[in-house]
């Protein structure tokens, strides 16, 4: 753009042009674009040497001393901008310090030069006054001259030190804001270590197997927890406090405070649920185990009052009548533990019971079953006794320690009183007259202490078996009921026309999973019920065979949104109602999804009670494969989601892991500078690691149903794993890391949730970084082989008959001279 050039810069362009030799045709005027160097320009000190000809020397001199002025705080200006700044809170304090003396002194420095070209304004005016007295107007125009450069010196130096006071002004604030953000930066950063530490200790309080004194021991635990999350609780409280006064003051990195408040919210919410939900779950258990406590003590009473309702001692009717009495009232007190079942007990304290502590149940409730069972017998021993004085038949007291091992699969909320009928019909109970050697004998046979680890294992077993076997009926019901209804006509009318093609889609793979578990799984299943061992092969000799599911989960967000969008229709509310289910076709359509979750958990279950037995390798095994068949269906529900890349995203390899990260961009060439406050927030980013590159996303926020099942993800930009570098530990925060790409060009912090996912994936990273390492080598070694095979190849084609040849050839020249 074209500006008027002011008369000044026409003398200073006729000076330069004075020191070319040729013409010139173009001037390029460069104005600087910092605020504080474009100020200074502006009004720097704008007079020539020619100006100052002829004038006095002080008045020079002056003149010398602003334009000092000007450029000292020029660069003191530089100097602020372009300082780099600490990482730690004291070198900042240290540093604003420093500066702020400074402004003071060079704010002295102008005091002085103002008060000193004010003296010479005074002493100019007095000299004027005189000469004027004089009548010497030459001399009086002169000093008229020598005043009004003075006084634009002055003006200028008045308008320097506004400019300066002004820039100061502003980095002064944007020092204190800088270093206020440090300091809440770090109070953030330790109340997330505290509070994630407070998270895994209550994590580890989650077993809630063990005895009542383990129990007991975990509650007083928690409550020491608690009370550490209270002092969190309101250190956070505080910070967030702190924040809300930031942003109030209009800070810079307001987004970044503002997402800070809300993490500590999340995490503080996070772990007051978290030690609640415990609180409630220990509790429950505790009081299940005092229920239990209280039934062995009816055991051990029911035991001891049988020891002691011995022959002799019943001597009489009021005798007879008085043990009666005694056990009438244990049977009333027993009663309450005897009809209880672990079924009830889970509905009642809401606590999915341990296969250990259900076992101790049905074992207490065994033996009080078989308590009342001699009691019942005895008190019509003893109604004889009272009516016609005979001797009472003595029944085998059950030692304290024994078990009745049930052969049966551990009961239903259905059968379980009439499994426990069956069993009692096993127990043989021996009358003993008159001889008391038989009683020991008989005492050891009556109830046989079982192995518990067994029983636990059998009871694991026979759950993945029974429910096997519903999970197939439920599959067959809902193909059945739904999928093959769509194609009967009676129904046709009830069916919206865009649904009516759509079967495929709404079932996705199901009738292969049924065909599968139906005519192959679930046999082999139940045939491990006599082989416990064959449990692991069961499931690794058909680890192709699960990969059905991965299609199935694929296919389930596109399933659930025909369900959405049809739900309603009554043609699912006639299927519904004519197969009697209480829960809609959705429900069902999730059992798939639900089983495979169940698969891990029983397996895991059962390794826990199959340490150093037969089998337990593979059964492993088995569980591996089944976590790393979740792990490959959960990376492919988030890959699906991905939008926005061009190419196919196979070509990439393998997934390996995926993630939600903080993300800065930065680069390697100098440090943070005053100018680069941006960084301090970070980009929210979703990684996906692959074999052969990482590619970073942004999870795109939506309002639509299903949305935090089923996320979306813009794809941004993918860096190469041939040109990908890790730098482990970044200074601040032991939960960051660097990935640094095309020679530190561009540099990634990556900052993960906690330390174990960000050691998972350096982990993950080294290892394809080696692999490439180890292929390239290979690779050069191929190479290397091919060369040294060609020149061997060479040299063996020049055998006998090249050399002759050649031999000939240089004979024929020789004739031809």
């Amino acid at each position: 753009m074209a500006e008027a050039t002011p008369p000044r810069g026409k003398m200073r362009f006729r000076r330069n042009a004075a020191s070319f030799p040729g013409n010139l045709h173009l001037v390029l005027v460069l104005r600087p674009t910092s605020f504080l160097q474009r100020t200074f320009t502006d009004i720097g000190f704008r007079f020539s040497q020619e100006d100052f000809i002829l004038k006095l020397p002080a008045i020079e001199n002056f003149a010398l001393t602003v334009k000092d002025m000007a450029q000292m705080l020029q660069s003191f200006g530089t100097e602020l901008a372009e300082t780099e700044l600490p990482d730690d809170i004291p070198a900042i304090e240290e540093i604003l310090a420093i500066r702020a003396e400074r402004y003071h002194l060079l704010k002295k420095d102008i005091t002085a030069v103002t008060k000193e070209g004010k003296i010479l304004l005074t002493n100019l005016e007095v000299s004027d006054a005189e000469d004027a007295v004089s009548s010497r107007l030459e001399h009086h125009q002169q000093i008229c001259g020598d005043w009004q450069t003075i006084n634009k010196l002055l003006t200028q130096v008045h308008d320097m030190e506004i400019a300066f006071d002004g820039f100061w002004e502003k980095h002064q604030l944007k020092m204190e804001q800088y270093l206020q953000l440090w300091k809440f930066e770090q109070d953030f950063q330790e109340l997330v270590s505290e509070a994630e530490l407070l998270l895994n200790q209550q994590a580890e309080l989650a077993d809630v197997t063990g005895n009542i004194a383990q129990v007991k021991q975990k509650i007083k635990k928690l409550e020491n927890l608690d009370e550490n999350s209270q002092d969190l609780l309101a250190k956070a409280q505080f910070v967030i406090l702190h924040g809300h006064r930031l942003a109030a003051n209009h800070h810079y990195a307001l987004d970044l405070i503002c997402q800070r408040c809300n993490e500590l919210r999340y995490l503080s919410d996070i772990l007051v649920n978290e030690i609640k939900t415990k609180r409630i779950q220990l509790s429950r258990t505790f009081k299940m185990h005092k229920i239990l406590q209280q039934a062995r003590q009816c055991c051990d009473e029911g035991e001891c009052l049988l020891a002691n309702q011995e022959i002799n001692k019943f001597h009489s009717k009021k005798d007879a009548q008085k043990a009666l009495q005694d056990i009438e009232n244990f049977l009333e007190m027993a009663l309450p533990f005897i009809n209880y079942d672990p079924e009830t007990l889970q509905y009642e304290f809401d606590v999915i019971l341990s296969p250990e502590l259900k076992a101790q149940m049905q074992t207490i409730q065994l033996k009080l079953e078989n308590i009342r069972s001699i009691f019942e017998n005895q008190q019509a021993g003893f109604r004889n006794l009272t009516d016609k004085h005979v001797r009472p038949i003595p029944f085998v007291v059950p030692a304290s320690d024994s078990l009745i091992r049930s052969r049966e699969p551990f009961f239903s909320p259905k059968q379980g009183r009439k499994t426990w009928r069956q069993n009692q019909s096993n127990i043989k109970i021996e009358a003993v007259h008159d001889c008391q050697e038989k009683s020991s004998s008989a005492q050891s046979s009556s109830l046989d202490n079982g192995n518990s680890l067994d029983v636990l294992k059998n009871h694991v077993l026979n759950e993945l078996v029974q429910t096997e076997r519903v999970y197939v009926r439920e599959l067959f019901a809902v193909l059945l009921g739904y999928r093959e209804e769509m194609d009967n006509p009676e129904m046709f009318d009830l069916i919206p026309p865009l649904l009516r093609n759509k079967k495929d889609v709404l079932f996705g793979n199901m009738a292969e999973i049924y065909e599968f578990h139906n005519n192959v799984f679930m046999s082999s299943l139940e045939n491990c019920v006599v082989a416990p061992e064959r449990v692991g092969p069961c499931f690794l000799e058909r680890k192709d065979d699960f990969q059905m599911y991965a299609k199935y989960c694929q296919n389930k967000p596109r399933s659930e949104a025909i369900w959405r969008k049809y739900s309603e229709c009554a043609f699912f509310q006639e299927c519904q109602r004519k197969l009697k289910h209480r829960l809609g076709l959705d429900s069902y359509l999730l059992k798939p999804v639900q089983r495979i979750t169940k698969y891990q958990l029983l397996l895991k279950e059962l390794l826990k009670y199959s340490k150093d037995c037969e089998g337990s390798v593979q059964l492993k095994e088995a569980l591996d494969m089944i976590l790393d068949l979740l792990k490959s269906v959960n990376d492919s529900m988030h890959q699906i989601a991905i939008n926005g890349y061009i190419g196919n995203l196979n070509e990439l390899g393998k997934m390996i892991t995926q993630g939600a990260f903080s993300v800065w961009i930065g680069h390697k060439k100098g440090a943070t500078k005053m100018k680069d406050f941006a960084r301090f927030k970070p980009m929210q980013r979703h990684l996906f690691l692959y074999e052969k590159a990482i590619v970073f996303c942004k999870r795109r926020v939506e309002s639509r149903e299903g949305s935090d099942r089923y996320p979306s993800y813009s794809f941004k930009h993918c860096l190469k794993m041939d040109e990908v570098g890790i730098t482990e530990y970044v200074k601040g925060d032991n939960r960051k890391f660097e990935i640094w790409y095309a020679g530190k060009e561009e540099v990634y912090i990556v900052q993960a949730s906690n330390v174990d996912v960000k050691m998972t994936w350096l982990k993950e990273i080294r290892s394809i970084l080696l692999k490439q390492q180890e292929l390239m080598t290979v690779k050069k070694q191929e190479q290397h082989n091919q060369l040294t095979e060609q020149n061997l190849s060479s040299q063996r084609n020049e055998g006998p008959c090249r050399r002759w040849l050649s031999y000939f050839n240089e004979a024929t020249l020789l004739n031809g001279k």
